[in-house]
């Protein structure tokens, strides 16, 4: 059959419309707040699984949990071994699919430990730049911070040193940590301030973020009782997670909100939805 130069135009243009609608990006943005999750929050699925959780409740902006890439049960040597071996055209695959998903690929959570060796440290880096994210998350040893620098500032990819509730000389917890961890060290050691685990130890987010969100990367919004209490539900624990947002929403800050779910509940997906209304409402 012959095709008009009129038929192959709209031929051309449904193609068009067809991958623009397939990579259409998703807006988790309420009231110029980004909305999005700590895709641990899915650590219950595989990577396609999780998307497509977070395609239906509508999550935009995502920070991966390096689980979602790391094959499951590897440990100590043989995890090592994976990171320095495996393709950087690994990482490269796993940005298409969230590019496919519609979602943005925000962070990378690579927790650096003492016990990394600078190619340890350096792969962390590369895997990242695969990705195309200019932001790293860790959960990491307060001294291991120096270590890290001078790899930041080579990729010049930011790092959210991540907070937990307990207190103890060389993890992070406390706002002094935070400020030994970037005493000294470049533009590029920065914050992921857990708020949940931050009001556990009997912190004041609202206060640390008003104060300190110039260095702040990404929040990790979670509801946690103080004095080192549970998870919760968001609604029923200590932390201040509407005031958090209203923080983000009044200064205008583009701060990615992520919900991290780790409270027990009956069915993954359905927590999360909740989680995320929650946010919506509070921003509404």
């Amino acid at each position: 059959m012959m095709i008009t130069r009129r038929r192959f135009s709209s031929i051309a243009l449904g193609a068009t419309a067809t991958a623009t609608s397939t990579f259409a990006q998703i807006n988790s943005k309420v009231n110029g707040v980004r909305l999005g999750a700590q895709s641990y929050s899915f650590r219950d699925m595989d990577l396609d699984a999780a998307l497509q959780a977070m395609k239906e409740i509508g999550i935009g902006t995502v920070e991966m949990f390096s689980g979602h890439v790391e094959p499951k049960g590897l440990r100590g040597e043989a995890l090592t071994k994976w990171r320095l071996e495996t393709p950087l055209s690994v990482f490269k695959k796993v940005r298409k699919k969230y590019d496919a998903a519609g979602i943005e690929l925000y962070a990378y959570n690579y927790s650096f430990r003492d016990n990394f060796t600078s190619e340890e440290i350096e792969q962390g880096f590369k895997m990242a730049r695969a990705m195309g994210v200019k932001v790293i998350t860790a959960s990491s040893n307060v001294s291991t911070a120096k270590k890290i620098d001078p790899f930041a500032a080579k990729y010049k990819i930011r790092v959210g040193m991540h907070n937990h509730s307990r207190i103890h000389d060389n993890e992070f917890a406390t706002p002094d940590d935070f400020a030994r961890a970037m005493n000294g060290t470049s533009e590029y050691i920065c914050v992921n301030l857990d708020i949940g685990h931050f009001t556990a130890a009997n912190f004041d987010p609202v206060d640390y973020l008003t104060e300190n969100h110039a260095k702040i990367v990404t929040l990790h919004i979670k509801d946690r009782k103080k004095n080192q209490g549970p998870n919760t539900e968001f609604g029923q624990g200590d932390t201040p997670i509407k005031q958090v947002l209203a923080v983000l929403r009044e200064k205008k800050l583009s701060i990615p909100a992520n919900i991290e779910y780790e409270y027990k509940g009956a069915d993954t997906t359905a927590e999360v939805r909740k989680c995320f209304e929650y946010c919506r409402k509070a921003l509404s």
